[in-house]
C-alpha cells in the first residue's frame, strides 16, 4: 500500500507509525504530513528518513490509504479531497462519526459492514472503543437496556499540552495550562466542551457512538467523564442493565473468549485492570465484574485500555488491515 499519515508529528500520529511498524503493515511508499511549520522536517520510520510534506503534495501522491489524525477541521476540509483521488481515509477525529453516510468501525465488532465504496471511514472515540469491545458480546447474549458510564481519563486524551501541564505541575514548574485548573492531585469533571444540555461533547460521544457501532438505538446510555492525573490509559466504571438475567461466571467466560479483551478479575489476588499496566498494550482489560445488588439483571464492571493504542492508533491500523485483507482498497 501507498500510505499517508496526516498529523504524523502528533501523539496519535506517532503511535500510528509505531503500530504500523510493529504489525509489519506492507508499505511501498510512506507519505508523512504535518502542519506547514513542520514541512521539510524529517521523521524516521523503520530506520529510514522521511521528509514531512504538505497536504496538497500528499493528495497529489494519491495514496491508497490515509490515516487522519490532525483534528476535525482538517478532516472536514481535506478528507474529501483525498477521497476524490481514490484514497480510502481512516479518520481519527469526530468529524464524520455521526454522519449517516459514514461507517463507524471497531473491526472486531462491525468491520463486515465495510465495502469498496466506503472512502471515508470514521475511527470511534477512544473511550467508546474500549467500552463497546466489552459490551458487544454481552449485548448479543443478554440484550442491554441501559448503560451508565463514568470515565477516568488520562491527560494524553487531551494532547501533548496537557501531558506537559501534568509534568510541569508534578515538578513545580509554571507553564502553559491545557485545563482551567491544575490537574496534578486533582480530578476535573470536564472532558471536551460543554453543550446546551449540560453534558460535555465527550459524554455525548459515549451516548451516541455505541448505538451506531452496535446498530441498536433502543439501548439508553448516560455518561460522566472525568479527567484524572494519569499520563496514559483511560478507565471506565460501567453499570449495565440487561433484559435477561446472567451468570457472572458466564459473563467472565464470554469476555475472555472475545478477541481483543482480557479479563483481569481476582479479588483473592487483588487482580484488576489499571492504566499503569495497560500502557503500550492493544487489549481492552476488564475486571471488578460483579452483580449490581440494587436491582435485577444488572452488572458492574471496570474497563481499562491504552487510549492511544486500541483507543486510536491500533484500531485505525486494524481497519486498514481488514481493508487490505478483503481487497477493499
Amino acid at each position: 500500500m501507498k500510505v499517508a499519515v496526516i498529523g504524523a508529528t502528533g501523539m496519535v500520529g506517532n503511535v500510528i507509525l509505531q503500530v504500523l511498524e510493529e504489525r509489519n503493515f506492507k508499505i511501498i511508499e510512506l507519505i508523512l504530513v504535518a502542519s506547514e511549520k513542520s514541512v521539510g522536517k524529517t521523521i524516521f520510520f523503520k530506520g529510514k528518513e522521511y521528509k514531512i510534506v504538505g497536504l496538497q503534495d500528499a493528495v497529489n501522491s494519491k495514496p491508497d490509504i490515509a490515516f487522519f489524525s490532525a483534528g476535525g477541521k482538517t478532516s472536514l476540509e481535506w478528507a474529501p479531497k483525498f477521497a476524490d483521488v481514490g484514497t480510502t481515509i481512516i479518520d481519527n477525529s469526530s468529524a464524520f462519526r455521526m454522519d449517516a453516510d459514514k461507517k463507524l468501525i471497531v473491526p472486531e465488532i462491525n468491520a463486515s459492514e465495510l465495502t469498496k465504496d466506503d472512502k471515508i471511514i470514521a475511527n470511534p472515540n477512544c473511550s467508546t472503543i474500549q467500552l463497546v469491545m466489552a459490551l458487544a458480546p454481552l449485548h448479543k447474549k443478554y440484550q442491554m437496556k441501559r448503560v451508565v458510564i463514568s470515565t477516568y481519563q488520562s491527560v494524553s486524551g487531551t494532547g501533548i499540552k496537557a501531558v506537559q501541564q501534568l509534568e510541569n505541575e508534578m515538578n513545580g514548574i509554571d507553564g502553559d495550562m491545557a485545563y482551567n485548573y491544575p490537574i496534578h492531585r486533582n480530578a476535573i469533571p470536564h472532558c471536551d466542551l460543554f453543550l446546551e444540555n449540560g453534558y460535555t461533547k465527550e459524554e455525548m460521544k459515549l451516548v451516541r457512538e455505541p448505538q451506531k457501532i452496535l446498530n441498536d438505538r433502543t439501548v439508553a446510555y448516560t455518561a460522566t467523564c472525568v479527567r484524572i492525573p494519569t499520563s496514559g490509559g483511560h478507565s471506565e466504571s460501567v453499570n449495565i442493565e440487561f433484559e435477561n438475567d446472567f451468570d457472572v461466571n458466564v459473563v467472565r467466560e464470554l469476555l475472555n473468549e472475545t478477541n481483543g479483551v482480557t479479563v483481569q478479575d481476582s479479588i483473592e489476588t487483588n487482580t484488576y485492570p489499571m492504566p499503569l499496566f495497560a500502557h503500550g498494550k492493544d487489549d481492552v482489560f476488564v475486571g471488578r465484574i460483579r452483580r449490581d445488588l440494587s436491582q435485577k439483571n444488572t452488572l458492574n464492571m471496570w474497563i481499562v485500555a491504552d487510549n492511544l493504542r486500541k483507543g486510536a492508533a491500533t484500531n485505525a491500523v486494524q481497519i486498514a488491515e481488514y481493508l487490505v485483507e478483503n481487497k477493499l482498497v
